[in-house]
């Protein structure tokens, strides 16, 4: 009998078991070169690498999260944006109420001013002064001069006809390395921090990778010249802003997710309090409405792989090997917006949408809410009367 056409015969049986036989080398080279040495490698250049990042002290943090009772989580989609193609990382946003003008520092060193107009397309930018450095915190001293926290440059102070003046970079013999915030107090006495004393702006992601505190505040006396260090020790130093009745200044730390208050008077003179930690995000300018509110910019929402990289040092670590040797970072910073809290430290608002990053500077002006951002090439604008924050549940 005929053996049936679909039967395979010896032979080609045979010939099938040894094709499926000589696969396995080629399946054991593929895993070989692609997972194990990969895998091998990195584990070689983790212990190798003498980056040594340190744990942060996130234990001295409260356990729940500020949280607003009022939302607005897609806050773009009412926004405006000012200064588009004019603009390129406007980080503060300073505003004059006598000439109405913002002021606000691009990324190549121009102070730029804008005239606000009902429509956001029919605001005008115009050059002002060039620092020669990067200009970042921005505030008007009560004569009308504007100081600057220029990141490369150190605090400056720039008289209305544009003449500009160093006024320090340096305290204690340490020079700074990243000028970051400013605010002037009614009697003229200037607070501004140094975000940190090792990293500047270019490097800045160094002192979240290393976890240890390298920034301080300080205060800048116009009248005798003084640079002097208030506190010291702080994790990336960032916002500035003195309470309505001067008792005290606030100041943000960024990596602790956090912002302090510090004593200028009374019983309580050079002693540091929580004014509200644990913050949905970490916190870069901090600015007070003249309404009994201030206005907090979160620049990098909470996020689990947030919460986790500031946890745990081996991720930093990690993290810092893909910074040295791939240069991409795997993770984009989200939920950026700006949190409004009262006088208690009390949050009442939160403004923030998904696809938003790296918003530096948030200032109520009328109704409007304004937005910087080191990133973005425009000024956000947002009409809080037809986009409030609505109550959750």
């Amino acid at each position: 009998m005929r053996k049936s056409g679909n039967q395979d015969s010896p032979s080609s049986a045979t010939q099938s078991t040894r094709r499926s036989s000589s696969s396995w080398p080629s399946y054991i080279n593929i895993l070989f070169f692609s997972i194990l040495v990969p895998v091998a490698a990195a584990v070689l250049l983790y212990q190798l690498d003498s980056f040594d990042p340190a744990p942060l002290p996130l234990h001295e943090l409260s356990e729940q999260v500020a949280a607003a009772p009022r939302r607005n989580a897609h806050m773009l989609k009412g926004s405006e944006f000012l200064g588009v193609g004019a603009l390129a990382g406007p980080e503060d946003v300073a505003y004059d109420s006598k000439s109405g003008l913002i002021y606000t520092g691009w990324a190549d060193g121009w102070i730029k001013r804008v005239k606000l107009n009902e429509s956001a397309d029919d605001s005008v930018v115009e050059n002002w002064v060039n620092t020669g450095g990067r200009p970042l915190g921005l505030a008007h001293e009560h004569g009308g001069k504007l100081l600057v926290a220029d990141a490369e440059k150190g605090l400056l102070r720039i008289a209305e006809d544009g003449a500009v003046e160093l006024l320090t970079d340096e305290a204690e013999s340490v020079k700074f390395k990243l000028t970051d915030c400013v605010d002037v107090a009614k009697d003229g006495m200037i607070y501004f921090t140094d975000a940190s004393y090792k990293n500047g702006l270019q490097d800045f992601i160094w002192d979240f990778l290393e976890g240890r505190p390298h920034g301080r505040l300080l205060s800048y006396n116009s009248f005798t010249k003084e640079t002097k260090v208030l506190v010291r020790d702080l994790y990336f130093a960032n916002g500035v802003a003195l309470s309505p009745d001067q008792n005290y200044v606030i100041f943000c730390e960024t990596f602790m997710k956090r912002c302090r208050k510090y004593y200028l008077q009374g019983e309580k003179k050079g002693s540091i309090e929580n004014f509200i930690d644990n913050l949905p995000g970490t916190p870069d300018n901090i600015r007070y409405d003249g309404e009994g509110h201030y206005w907090i910019a979160i620049p990098t929402g909470t996020s689990a792989i947030l919460d986790l990289t500031l946890r745990y040092p081996f991720i930093r670590k990690g993290l810092a090997i893909v910074e040295k040797y791939i240069v991409s970072r795997p993770y984009k910073e989200k939920n950026s917006g700006v949190l409004a809290v009262n006088l208690e430290g009390e949050p009442t608002a939160h403004y923030f949408d998904p696809d938003l990053s790296l918003i530096t500077s948030g200032i109520k002006i009328g109704n409007y809410l304004y937005c910087g951002s080191v990133l973005n090439p425009y000024i956000i604008r947002l009409d809080l009367e037809q986009h409030p924050a609505h109550t959750t549940t």
